[in-house]
């Protein structure tokens, strides 16, 4: 009777190490629909959700911060055609984005619309100098009405105001305005921009399709851009950056429409990063973004001016005169990263560093959220030769001139990574564990009972 309990026992216990086992196994989709379910309820931008707050208003300080390139031999330039040689002065920060978007409307199709309000607050503590320091840099009038003054007027705009082609102008005055006596109004770099607006934006909540979270359906009322003459180059495509859909592939790539640069980017997974414990991916700018149509065909379409871009074959800068109303400002990573090297030799100083210079998003991929970003851009404006301009008589050839590159970040606090790490990553990780915990328990139970079991059997016919 004794061998028989035993026996039966042991088959008990194999049954019961079984149904462990099929418990952790069922408990691994089961649990896997419940991560994802809550995950992308929690995506959606509408109120009530994880995501809504931290859409309305940006849930870390973002920061611009600026490095201008000051001429050192602006005499030499004017009066010998020298090349310019340039030293990189900065940062001088800003504070921006930390006001939440206004006039938000949800609508029928499931999108939701917003006025993105633009304003910089300067961070001593977080700058070499004052905004009040002196920069020699190129003439931003002068420069702006090149392009679109005849050439006999301007040099009359010139001697009458008594300018020339560099000017020695405070940090403030070049980024956010100043008087020009030339063209006598405001110039500056980024004027007017506090008080102002970018926007409209239309984009889509994710309620009924999460894929879609983000997209943006429309920028001032406009589901393309009128920037450039072709269809592709105008389309507005993906997000803003500050999020994606939840349960990001790195096989994937991102996509995002930048005001900034008027148009849209993609950018591919390049490596796994740790920020404050939490694993996120971090997506790049492809060095063909802004390569040359000869080397990326679909660039073909950005290349606005022949002359400038030598016949389309020069790499490395954007011509969005297009949509700043036709001054010549030209975008470019900062010192001309993955540029031609005929940018770094008409002008002299430029040392390009991927580590500084390059744009990355580092994107949580279970929930699809950037937790911490670098966009980093290049403001360049082009002059060039000319035969009725004394300022310009000395120039040899066009020169996209660098101004100012800013750096635009922001990082995930500590506070917010630990509740994100408590809230999601410690229970996802709790119930791997509790899975795998019961799978092993579950199988080791069935093996070792069958073990026994048979070696009881064995050993039970061996006697009998």
């Amino acid at each position: 009777m004794g061998c028989c309990n035993r026996s039966n026992g042991l088959l008990a216990g194999a049954v019961f190490g079984a149904v462990v086992a099929f418990l952790g196994g069922i408990l691994i989709p089961v649990g896997n629909r419940i991560i994802k379910g809550t995950v992308e309820k929690e995506a959606v931008v509408e109120p009530g959700t994880t995501a809504y707050d931290t859409w309305v208003s940006a849930g870390a300080n973002v920061y611009r911060q600026f490095w201008f390139f000051d001429v050192t031999n602006a005499d030499e330039v004017l009066q010998n055609g020298t090349i310019p040689v340039v030293v990189q002065k900065g940062p001088y920060t800003y504070r921006t984005r930390y006001l939440p978007k206004e006039n938000i409307t949800f609508n029928p199709n499931e999108t939701a619309s917003f006025l993105l309000p633009l304003g910089a607050i300067f961070e001593p503590s977080m700058s070499v100098g004052p905004e009040e320091d002196n920069v020699t840099s190129l003439n931003l009038a002068v420069a702006g009405a090149y392009s679109i003054v005849p050439e006999q007027l301007l040099e009359i705009m010139i001697k009458l105001s008594k300018s020339s082609l560099f000017q020695h102008r405070t940090v403030k005055e070049l980024l956010w305005g100043y008087t020009d006596p030339m063209l006598k109004g405001t110039v500056g770099l980024f004027a007017p921009y506090n008080g102002t607006y970018d926007g409209y934006y239309t984009v889509y909540t994710g309620k009924n399709n999460i894929s879609k979270v983000g997209i943006i359906d429309r920028w001032k009322g406009n589901r393309s851009l009128d920037f450039w003459d072709d269809k592709y180059c105008n389309m507005i495509n993906g997000t803003d950056a500050s999020s994606f859909h939840p349960f990001v592939d790195k096989k994937e790539a991102l996509y995002f429409f930048s005001s900034d640069i008027c148009r849209s980017v993609s950018a591919g997974f390049k490596e796994i990063k740790d920020l404050k414990g939490i694993e996120v991916y971090r997506y790049t700018l492809l060095p063909s973004t802004l390569a040359a149509p000869n080397d990326n065909p679909d660039n073909a379409c950005f290349c606005k001016n022949l002359k400038t871009t030598k016949n389309c074959t020069l790499a490395g800068v954007l011509d969005i005169s297009s949509c700043q109303g036709g001054k010549p400002i030209y975008i470019s990573l900062p010192h001309f990263l993955y540029g031609s090297p005929s940018l770094r030799e008409n002008v002299l100083g430029l040392n390009p560093n991927e580590d500084h210079h390059y744009t990355f998003l580092d994107v949580e991929p279970t929930t699809g959220f950037t937790f911490r970003f670098a966009k980093r851009i290049q403001v360049n404006m082009m002059y060039g030769p000319s035969k009725h301009i004394t300022v310009l008589k000395k120039v040899k050839d066009y020169t996209i001139f660098p101004i100012v590159w800013l750096n635009e970040t922001a990082a995930l606090d500590d506070e917010t990574a630990d509740m994100f790490k408590t809230e999601l990553i410690s229970r996802i990780e709790m119930l791997d564990i509790t899975q795998k915990a019961l799978l092993g328990t579950g199988v080791s139970i069935f093996v070792l009972c069958l073990i026994a079991y048979a070696v009881d059997r064995s050993f039970r016919n061996r006697i009998f």
